[in-house]
């Protein structure tokens, strides 16, 4: 059990979370495929998809494949080359070379895969894995945290998990969080493959980008004290050992260079709430709440 943070920092985590972090209120058309909802689209962009006219149909409210793109291989193949031209336009972050999988369920036969960076645009569900790097100290557990690259499309030079990165096609949660514990903070596979899944959480919410809808699986990782964090893949450019109440103050900063990202927040708060440094009943932890899978 942790030491308790006072009200005021408590406040002030749920004012950054409600207040940066709410469930999308916004107009988005479906995307259905097979019957079923695989992305929101912005009412806006419809109209520029309909100009795709030998991928997509737009119905009433809806859209969806034209009737011949009834495979996942063809379906990938067509939404590439939209991919693409959506990135020559500039309607579309960063490329990443790097695609989701577009499933009913995590781990199902994909409806289609995706190139990462438009993700948002047509607001699929995505997932992710986060870990907390954790340390026991005579005075208390302490979490490092990773600084991000200046050069990063998204969140460039703000705190972060020490492990974070989305689930690419192919790979299971396991998977993906043993390759990431290594890229960005060197852990060998097996330190990862021995962390434990602590929790799950789901965001969301608008971007500029589009629906940012993503459910987050998070990790707990004991680490000695002789370990230091090292990046392999120039994503993180700094690490820090914070204790949990240092941690507490870091997510509710709302401006200034020590910002935490918000979905590492979030993942933080999680820690925080499940070893009682963070009051399970205050204002944060019932903000917490309503990132829970159903909530």
């Amino acid at each position: 059990m942790g030491t308790m943070i006072d009200s005021e920092l408590d406040q002030a985590i749920a004012h950054r979370l409600h207040s940066n972090l709410a469930r999308s209120k916004a107009a988005y058309w479906q995307w259905r495929v097979d019957g079923h909802v695989a992305g929101w689209i912005r009412p806006a962009r419809v109209h520029r998809l309909a100009r795709f006219a030998d991928v997509f149909v737009v119905r009433d409210e809806f859209v969806e494949f034209v009737e011949t793109l009834a495979t996942p291989e063809v379906r990938t193949a067509a939404l590439d080359q939209v991919a693409r031209t959506l990135a020559r336009e500039g309607a579309l972050s960063p490329w990443r070379d790097e695609r989701y999988a577009a499933a009913p369920t995590l781990g199902a036969v994909p409806w289609f895969l995706l190139e990462r960076a438009a993700a948002r645009y047509f607001g699929i569900r995505s997932w992710a894995v986060h870990g907390n790097g954790m340390v026991e100290h005579r005075d208390g557990a302490r979490m490092w945290l990773a600084r991000r690259s200046p050069t990063k499309a998204t969140d460039p030079d703000m705190l972060d998990n020490l492990v974070g990165g989305g689930v690419p096609a192919g790979f299971d949660l396991r998977a993906a969080f043993v390759k990431e514990a290594w890229e960005e903070a060197g852990l060998p596979p097996n330190s990862a493959q021995a962390a434990a899944h602590a929790s799950t959480l789901h965001i969301a919410r608008d971007t500029a980008m589009g629906l940012y809808d993503e459910s987050i699986a998070i990790y707990d990782i004991a680490l000695s004290r002789e370990y230091v964090p090292a990046n392999q893949d120039g994503e993180a450019v700094a690490h820090r050992c914070v204790s949990l109440p240092e941690a507490a103050r870091l997510i509710a900063l709302e401006t200034g260079p020590d910002q935490v990202t918000l979905e590492a927040s979030l993942v933080v708060l999680d820690k925080l709430v499940r070893t009682e440094s963070v009051d399970p009943h205050g204002a944060a932890a019932t903000a917490l709440a309503g990132f829970r899978p159903g909530a």
